[in-house]
């Protein structure tokens, strides 16, 4: 599996990611510099990790989603590729406009960091297939700005598409429908606030968040 993680002034889940795919797949993922004007060739997918891109000014992703290699990113999705963004990667999916809604500020004010409750709800996706729909797993989470917000009709569109990924089993920022994971129209696209790659090995306290790079291995990977 030959994947890529995107790079942006303030990114700090970048290399953490990296490692997450590495493990998984045995691969050294590229790191695409936000000013790059294209990808590798033959990828696979594209992760955009957490952290604070342009220092979270204006939107946090706004910022991020207009520089040269989002343009790529976006075109490479529009095609059919994979992309997984993280905390801050699904922020600026959804700036791109890959993924409906916004994440707006939480609804405590506050900086939220700690183990957090998920469901998973559709195993429908090559980012959950290793999981049960209904599983409840723990994952880590760290924003300021997770509380995700839609138009209700998104939201039932969401939901009657089978396109929310993950819930929070007890609502941490205040998100609407406790969703913290959605899927594009055609499932290849995923933004969540939580880390799985922070959930990857028993040194992080738990590895829950290993069904999903394995979800990606068992899709992605030549046979």
């Amino acid at each position: 599996m030959k994947a890529a993680v995107i790079v942006f002034p303030g990114s700090n889940c970048d290399r953490d990611l990296a490692e997450a795919f590495r493990k998984s797949s045995g691969i050294e993922p590229a790191m695409v510099w936000h000013k790059d004007t294209r990808l590798p060739d033959g990828l696979d997918i594209i992760g955009v990790p957490g952290g604070f891109s342009f220092g979270d000014y204006l939107r946090c992703g706004a910022i991020a989603a207009q520089s040269p290699i989002a343009r790529e990113v976006k075109a490479f999705a529009e095609k059919g590729g994979p992309v997984l963004g993280i905390c801050n990667g699904f922020q600026v999916l959804c700036e791109t406009g890959l993924l409906p809604g916004v994440l707006m500020r939480n609804a405590s004010l506050k900086f939220a960091c700690k183990p957090t409750g998920l469901r998973v709800e559709t195993t429908e996706s090559l980012f959950t297939s290793q999981y049960t729909a209904g599983d409840e797993i723990t994952v880590p989470i760290a924003h300021h700005d997770g509380n995700y917000r839609a138009e209700v009709e998104t939201l039932d569109r969401l939901e009657a598409e089978d396109r929310v990924a993950f819930r929070y089993t007890s609502n941490p920022n205040g998100s609407d429908r406790d969703i913290a994971g959605i899927l594009s129209a055609n499932r290849r696209v995923l933004g969540m606030m939580p880390h799985p790659e922070r959930a990857f090995e028993p040194a992080h306290g738990g590895t829950d968040g290993q069904k999903l790079f394995a979800s990606l291995l068992d899709a992605l990977a030549p046979v």
